[in-house]
């Protein structure tokens, strides 16, 4: 079978989760056939029927038997046993592709398939799933990080392509760095909003969601487009007494609250916020002493 004469695939999906369902339906409207899949929760069986429909449900040893690409969609830290197991049954077959999506890992918990002759391949979408039909559009505007030895890294990239997603090549020794970068930009992104939110709850905003949603967008937009020089608000106009009011209210919110959370990360991203403004030069030495002084407050206290 040659993967890079456009011929299609049967794949077999290990584990229905939020990615292993869209990827899944992205490589089906690409035109491959999804030979089945293994779901062992009832969401999974649901998500499967949603976005999968028609696909039989079979148990693992079977589905990779069956197919020529499976899609490793399991949590990170089973995928490793996964393989070893299958490889040490012998049901890996020289040719199959061996994939998964996991940021962290690349092709090391993949040795034992390779072993066998299989093509392993490690794909990463940069996108936040919902495992829902409206991630389909989106995967088609993210990258996904690709990581294969060489002679098979086309095909790889040509699969990325077929789902209409952009291929971007890591290196295996730098996923891991790849992976903290996308989660620290999504994951933190997501936990500081949902503070946010939390706090205009407490002043009566009855929608923060509608409070924050262009203020957001557009701060995200614009940090995108135009990089670090983008970087608006307080600490980087170098007010001190706004910054000292917000770490006053938070230090109050956080007693109301019976927690610090928000008034600590507010204060530790403020220093860096204040390390960035000092490097764009929109405040100098001396004011950025005087934030970090203030910031300084927001720390762990006995």
């Amino acid at each position: 079978m040659n993967h890079e004469d456009g011929t299609r695939l049967g794949v077999g999906i290990v584990g229905v989760g939020r990615v292993g369902a869209v990827m899944g339906a992205a490589l089906r409207e690409a035109g491959h056939q999804i030979v089945g899949v293994s779901a062992g929760s009832e969401a999974s069986r649901e998500r499967a029927d949603a976005l999968l429909p028609g696909a039989p449900i079979l148990d693992v040893e079977t589905l990779v038997g069956r197919s020529e690409l499976i899609l490793l969609t399991v949590p990170d830290d089973e995928i490793a046993p996964l393989v070893e197991g299958l490889a040490a049954l012998g049901r890996f077959s020289a040719g199959q592709i061996v994939m998964h999506c996991a940021g962290r890992h690349g092709l090391d918990v993949l040795a034992p398939a390779a072993a066998a002759g299989a093509i392993p391949l490690a794909l990463h979408p940069s996108l936040a799933f919902t495992g829902t039909s409206m991630d389909l559009p989106r995967l088609r505007e993210a990258t996904i990080g690709v990581t294969a030895p060489r002679h098979v890294l086309p095909i790889g990239q040509a699969l990325v392509v077929e789902i209409g997603a952009e291929p971007v090549v890591l290196k295996e020794a730098d996923r891991a760095l790849y992976h903290a970068a996308i989660a620290h930009a999504a994951n933190h992104t997501a936990v500081i909003v949902a503070q946010a939110m939390d706090v205009l709850r407490e002043v009566g905003v009855e929608d923060p969601a509608r409070v924050l949603s262009s203020l957001v967008h557009a701060s995200a937009s614009n940090i995108l487009q135009s990089g670090p020089q983008a970087l608006t608000g307080p600490v980087s106009r170098g007010d001190v007494g706004t910054v000292r009011a917000h770490m006053e209210a938070l230090a109050e919110y956080a007693v109301s609250a019976d927690s610090a959370e928000v008034r600590d990360s507010y204060a530790a991203m403020g220093r860096a916020t204040t390390a960035r403004a000092l490097a764009n030069g929109t405040v100098d030495e001396p004011r950025a002493a005087a934030l970090m002084d203030v910031l300084g407050e927001g720390g762990p206290r006995d």
